[in-house]
């Protein structure tokens, strides 16, 4: 996850991304006795408002969409990433009978399973996306923090995360204003929405941390069941 976090940094220095710069790496740990790398620190704050405005969540989606104007090929620190912070994959845990779950959670991970997503572009992307991972100076986003399970994929990765993090605080409204600012940035209209929304619901605990998002995961969920 540190080489990964290194070459999604170098790759965003590269193209001027918003996001924090290199200063050193040590992947071998023979300077510091561990794997390591330094890095810039951001000026700003990555707190995030109770309830968001329309132009703060707009921002947060079209700094996504700048991540994602980067075509590019997998890597084996880049590698495919086909749901968010794919290091976890909660829905296979349930499949397996290695964590409870729900009718609602059962439901719909039956039936993304039998859905095979548009084919897209391969892009970058970020891979973790959520306001804690967002540097914010007024209403500008200074960059884009925690890179390291970056990799490549389809944009709708990081789209739905987002989509879906935002409607933890900011209600089931909010996740359309994201979509909004990330289509306006891109230029094109997102698809497969409701197919990202679906997979970012599922890889998340069955009993959310902390408790209070579970229902509006659910609810953002069932919002994404009807769509499809």
């Amino acid at each position: 996850m540190i080489a990964t976090n290194v070459d999604a940094l170098v790759l965003a220095e590269r193209h001027a991304l918003p996001a924090p710069r290199l200063l050193g790496v040590d992947l071998d740990g023979r300077a510091g006795g561990v794997p390591a790398s330094v890095e810039t620190a951001v000026a700003g704050s990555s707190a995030w408002p109770a309830r968001a405005s329309a132009d703060r969540l707009r921002a947060a989606g079209a700094a996504i969409a700048r991540v994602h104007r980067i075509p590019r090929a997998p890597t084996d620190r880049l590698p495919v990433r086909p749901r968010p912070i794919a290091v976890d994959d909660f829905a296979r845990e349930r499949r397996l009978g290695r964590m409870p779950t729900t009718p609602l959670l059962a439901r719909a991970d039956a039936l993304i399973q039998g859905i095979v997503a548009t084919p897209g572009q391969a892009v970058f992307v970020h891979g973790d996306v959520w306001p804690g991972n967002m540097m914010w100076s007024g209403s500008t986003c200074r960059a884009l923090i925690d890179w390291k399970t970056a990799g490549v994929g389809d944009p709708g990765v990081d789209l739905g995360e987002l989509r879906k993090q935002v409607a933890f605080a900011g209600g089931q409204d909010a996740p359309r204003y994201v979509l909004e600012g990330w289509e306006r940035a891109s230029g094109i209209r997102a698809t497969d929405v409701a197919y990202w929304d679906a997979v970012a619901a599922l890889n998340t605990p069955t009993a959310c941390d902390p408790p209070a998002h579970t229902a509006p995961r659910d609810e953002f969920l069932r919002r994404a069941l009807a769509r499809l």
